[in-house]
């Protein structure tokens, strides 16, 4: 990734146009993917521009219009979540990856070391004070998820921070000093009273709300009967294949692990 000084208004592209925190959709329910000249669109050119990678070709360019008042020739602003969940896995990424870019723009304008203003790298995605050389990066907040298995059963819970019935697996934020495998442990413990085994690495995903990346782990466990954290969970449960309750979408790390404990 790199940032654009100025652009080809020729060049057909693979447009990312993030207002706040939302992205312009055509009404074909896609990102536009043409010529900037044709999309009709009038916006402020020193808006933030940045090369986020390649897509089938195109290039992919996110331009961060923050709080600018834009008529849309057509469409609508979309939350990311609901266009994530719409695209291929390629493009979620790639839509993460924009909304990250232009989350970090938008908080390190001044320099958090002595509070001058911050001057963006062209070379990469950076930020360098003028005053103290205090260079800074887009934040990534590491996270642990969790499949806790149990004589082929998998335990899922109900948090409070979830919309609507959906059961997941667990997951907890690293803290500092610790290995992954060791925030497994704890974060289990806290969150259930459950003590684990055998814990696993599975994969990672990530997750751009707002800039996090989760780590998932398989564990066994160990002992220990279901005690719920309340200030974190509503319910939790040892569920089987068959009496499965509202769980999340294909696109998430979470279903994964639970679609490859529950086919074994």
């Amino acid at each position: 990734m790199k940032k654009i000084k100025r652009l080809n208004s020729t060049r057909p592209a693979l447009w990312f146009f993030c207002q706040q925190d939302t992205f312009w959709i055509l009404d074909n329910e896609q990102l536009p993917k043409q010529q900037l000249d044709s999309l009709g669109l009038i916006f402020d050119p020193q808006a933030p521009k940045f090369l986020l990678g390649y897509h089938q070709s195109l290039p992919c360019i996110l331009v961060d219009l923050q709080h600018q008042t834009i008529d849309l020739p057509q469409g609508q602003w979309r939350g990311l979540r609901d266009i994530m969940l719409s695209s291929d896995e390629i493009l979620s990424a790639l839509l993460g990856r924009a909304w990250q870019v232009a989350n970090f723009v938008r908080t390190h304008q001044f320099c958090g070391q002595c509070g001058q203003r911050m001057m963006t790298i062209h070379w990469e995605v950076a930020a360098q004070c003028r005053s103290c050389g205090h260079r800074a990066y887009p934040r990534i907040s590491p996270a642990v998820i969790m499949a806790v298995i149990k004589d082929g059963q998998i335990l899922l819970a109900k948090n409070k921070r979830n919309k609507g019935e959906i059961y997941s697996v667990l997951a907890g934020f690293v803290e500092v000093g610790e290995t992954l495998e060791q925030t497994v442990i704890r974060e289990v413990k806290e969150e259930t009273n459950i003590t684990v085994k055998n814990v696993r690495y599975f994969g990672s995903q990530p997750w751009p709300f707002p800039h996090n990346i989760m780590v998932a782990y398989l564990a066994d466990w160990d002992s220990g009967d279901i005690q719920i954290d309340p200030h974190e969970l509503i319910a939790a449960d040892w569920f089987e294949r068959d009496n499965l309750p509202e769980i999340p979408g294909k696109h998430s790390i979470a279903r994964q692990l639970i679609d490859h404990v529950l086919s074994d």
